[in-house]
């Protein structure tokens, strides 16, 4: 598979901007990455493996519909994974994660008053994967890489319609959220760290379906 061409088309899917519900045409694909249908067509396959677009014969590549039902059975399945990656993060963590959370937090601060979706959204990955390197079980970090990317676009979608002061929440949220996961780190057990990153995950769905129903009403 053509790495370049599926980070590429994947990147362009989770931020938006393949519009949900777009038609993309594999010929037209295959002749901006300048390869042929075959190679493009393992990409492809892979990415509605993910069930990010889903192939229809005869017609194109549809880009998947943000659908809250749908992405809400994610989250379920998000999460148990969660707590479990949580909980296996916990007992390995070393000086340097914590350098890295430190860090989080800083642009946490950043972040406010300065509406960039993009920077957010990489903030947040960037906490996922701090959180995927200690836990260092490539199997649990691939299922919920997956799911994530999934997730991920609905909340990207609220993040661009976000006025300053609903922005303003929502990193304030991710900040309390992370300040709370740093004491969990230093002065719990791994356990509690897992139920905390569930509970967090948990609230965050519950931002998500609050802010979309409202803006989508």
């Amino acid at each position: 598979m053509k790495k370049e061409i599926y980070n590429t088309l994947r990147r362009k899917i989770i931020y938006l901007e393949y519009d949900p519900g777009q038609i993309l045409k594999e010929q037209d694909l295959a002749k901006e990455f300048g390869v042929s249908r075959t190679p493009l067509r393992t990409v492809l396959f892979r990415l509605e493996w993910e069930h990010l677009v889903k192939i229809l014969p005869r017609t194109g590549i549809l880009v998947m519909e943000l659908e809250l039902n749908t992405i809400t059975h994610v989250f379920q399945a998000r999460l148990e994974l969660e707590a479990v990656i949580g909980s296996m993060a916990a007992e390995g963590f070393t000086e340097r994660h914590f350098n890295r959370l430190d860090a989080c937090l800083s642009s946490c601060d950043q972040q406010l008053n300065r509406k960039d979706p993009q920077a957010l959204g990489a903030l947040d990955m960037e906490i996922k994967q701090l959180f995927y390197d200690a836990a260092g079980n490539p199997f649990l970090v691939e299922m919920s890489d997956r799911l994530y990317s999934l997730t991920f676009r609905l909340w990207y979608f609220n993040m661009l319609k976000m006025d300053n002061n609903g922005w303003n929440q929502e990193v304030l949220a991710i900040k309390e959220d992370l300040t709370a996961l740093v004491d969990l780190l230093h002065n719990h057990t791994a356990e509690q760290v897992g139920k905390a990153r569930r509970e967090h995950l948990l609230k965050h769905l519950k931002r998500i379906r609050s802010k979309f129903l409202g803006l989508s009403g």
